[in-house]
């Protein structure tokens, strides 16, 4: 389970919003499966179709994580297009089995988040909380 502030839940939406046509991307933090902290990074890819995060940016967000006493969480990224369930691409790429990879859903009229623990190309949803 991730518990999501509603407030930072809803920058993500409007984040995903900001970015389309491409994919955004960034990474949340904090503590205990509780969301303190989001960081949205630059995806240097510009793509609608997958993301790539600027190195510098991720440098900056883990360093101040760690100075805040956080760790991060959650890697983040929008589908403009299709649903809220990870891409062949997203499993290729899972490299952290330790994180949650959320996706935030602009398809259709209905927006959507949900997020996946993501071990050996295993795919397991998780319960996301938004308080």
């Amino acid at each position: 389970m991730i518990t999501i502030n509603k407030k930072i839940a809803e920058r993500l939406f409007e984040q995903a919003k900001e970015g389309l046509p491409n994919e955004v991307c960034g990474y949340l933090a904090g503590k205990d499966g509780e969301v303190h902290e989001h960081y949205e990074l630059e995806n240097i890819d510009k793509s609608p179709e997958h993301f790539s995060m600027n190195p510098k940016e991720q440098f900056r967000a883990v360093k101040d994580a760690r100075e805040k006493g956080y760790e991060i969480l959650s890697c983040y990224h929008s589908h403009p297009e299709t649903p809220a369930r990870p891409s062949e691409e997203d499993i290729k790429l899972a490299y952290d089995s330790k994180i949650i990879y959320l996706i935030i859903s602009l398809a259709g009229q209905n927006q959507e988040m949900k997020a996946f623990e993501i071990k050996d190309k295993n795919v397991k949803e998780i319960e996301v909380v938004i308080k």
